[in-house]
């Protein structure tokens, strides 16, 4: 083992850390991704040999028949990753830094190779033995590769052992409250929210017509769905039943900059609006608007029971609801009837706010945020793709309609939950006053402040939660 075979052995160790830390933990989140399961059981095998390398490089020099043994293991390892290749882009869209960071990986392993197998050939022609190669700190460094590579092994078996275990709902039984056969255009069709809605509608055989922005990402879609990038596409004379209006930028991917809040705002009303604009000029009105919006309407109100009548506080999130639904009430002057749905915190593994809290609780670092006391108002996704379909069956509901389940909780009862179901503790509290020096509004609004809100137009008009408490919707989807 030569220097500069080490410096190479560092180098694809950085990278990997890197991939599996930054790819496959914090953005890709494959180990609560079902789609994934065989893609980890490739990673469980291709990192326990990675240990095994680690190790025996890193400590000995092996000879004959061994040496060989040792080449038939960088084969096999040449193969599985060959065959993740073809499962990842079976499976996934790869983000363009994974793609980068995979074709680094590959040609720096391709050297590694190049200078490796002719050291392994020399060891094999030689009888077999095992001579002790201690390197000092290279050594070390082997060892703690070796324990990392084998702890995420361990971690990824066990987390596709989980993924096997966890059922989905079929999509169909969601939106079987419908009429027969409807037309329905979706936007935010590629969402968390709207491709299970997506899903769901043409599961049960109902027509979707999905407004995507980025068709690279049309393959998320269940066939048979007419994909359009524009509403200008959809001419006067198409029938449409129903609209769900979904789309807009995402309120928690960063801080709420002045940039941002621009952004957050002016993506739901310029939808919104061009929303209205296909209605007017429709020769057959569809009869009724699904218009997204959120319990943030209300503002922070501590304590306070919120129902569908209950007033509001000023604050950023009010200012982005109240603007969205005036945005969607002009439909109600062509006939449509609108329906405004203040969605709550979606409960989910495919995505939303709980997919970054699942690492962190995974590995026992999770906790209350800052008291614990504030009030989390809830829905499990497929309940809300339920909801959806039954306000869209039901020509009585109007008006704002809160999406939440009927039994919210604190901060600190909804860790509880999680690390219940988890099996991991909940006690690292993070400070309210680091999460407001990092984030500002978006931290009091979003993390620090909440709503206590009850669904009670839902609930008096019949509609029957699968998930009224968290406990029931964390058993289900973990």
């Amino acid at each position: 083992m030569t220097p500069l075979l080490w410096t190479l052995v560092a180098i694809q160790i950085a990278m990997g850390a890197f991939d599996t830390f930054y790819h496959h933990e914090f953005t890709e989140r494959l180990a609560w991704r079902p789609s994934q399961r065989h893609e980890l059981q490739l990673h469980s095998v291709r990192n326990m040999l990675y240990a095994l390398l680690f190790l025996v490089l890193g400590w000995l020099q092996v000879h004959g028949i061994l040496a060989i043994a040792i080449m038939a293991v960088l084969v096999v390892e040449v193969v599985i990753t060959l065959m993740d290749f073809v499962e990842e882009d079976l499976s996934r869209k790869l983000p363009p830094s994974e793609r980068i960071n995979h074709t680094l990986l590959a040609i720096n392993y391709g050297a590694i190779l190049v200078l490796l197998v002719p050291v392994l050939i020399g060891w094999a022609m030689l009888p077999t033995a095992v001579a002790p190669a201690y390197a000092g700190p290279l050594s070390l460094f082997a060892t703690a590769a070796a324990f990392g590579v084998a702890l995420f092994g361990a971690r990824d078996f066990a987390a596709a052992r989980r993924l096997g275990r966890m059922a989905s709902v079929p999509a169909a039984t969601l939106v079987e409250k419908l009429p027969a056969r409807q037309t329905v255009l979706v936007t935010g069709a590629t969402g968390f929210i709207g491709s299970r809605l997506v899903a769901s509608f043409t599961a049960s055989g109902h027509q979707v017509i999905a407004l995507i922005r980025n068709p690279a990402k049309a393959d998320m879609l269940p066939p048979p769905v007419t994909l359009i990038t524009s509403l200008d596409q959809l001419p006067a004379d198409y029938g449409i039943d129903a609209i769900v209006n979904l789309a807009g930028e995402p309120i928690g991917n960063g801080l709420w900059t002045e940039a941002k809040r621009r952004k957050i705002i002016a993506s739901r009303i310029d939808m919104t609006s061009d929303v209205i604009k296909l209605i007017a000029r429709l020769e057959r009105k569809p009869s009724v608007l699904v218009s997204g919006s959120a319990i943030g309407w209300y503002g922070l109100w501590q304590d306070q029971v919120l129902t569908e009548s209950a007033k509001s506080h000023a604050c950023f999130s009010h200012e982005l609801c109240e603007a969205w639904e005036n945005a969607a009430k002009p439909a109600a002057g062509h006939g449509v009837r609108v329906a405004y749905l203040r969605i709550g915190l979606v409960v989910g593994t495919d995505g939303g706010f709980i997919t970054r809290m699942l690492t962190p609780f995974e590995f026992g670092l999770g906790g209350p945020l800052g008291s614990g006391k504030q009030w989390m108002s809830w829905i499990e996704r497929d309940d809300l793709v339920r909801l959806i379909a039954h306000v869209i069956a039901r020509p009585e509901l109007s008006g704002p309609v809160n999406a939440t389940a009927p039994i919210p909780v604190t901060n600190m009862k909804f860790t509880e939950e999680l690390g219940r179901r988890l099996h991991r503790p909940a006690i690292f509290r993070v400070p309210a006053a680091l999460l407001r020096a990092v984030g500002g509004d978006f931290a009091d609004e979003l993390l620090l402040g909440g709503q206590r809100v009850l669904p009670n137009k839902a609930l008096s008009n019949g509609f029957v939660f699968r998930h009224e408490t968290l406990r029931s919707a964390f058993d289900a989807i973990l």
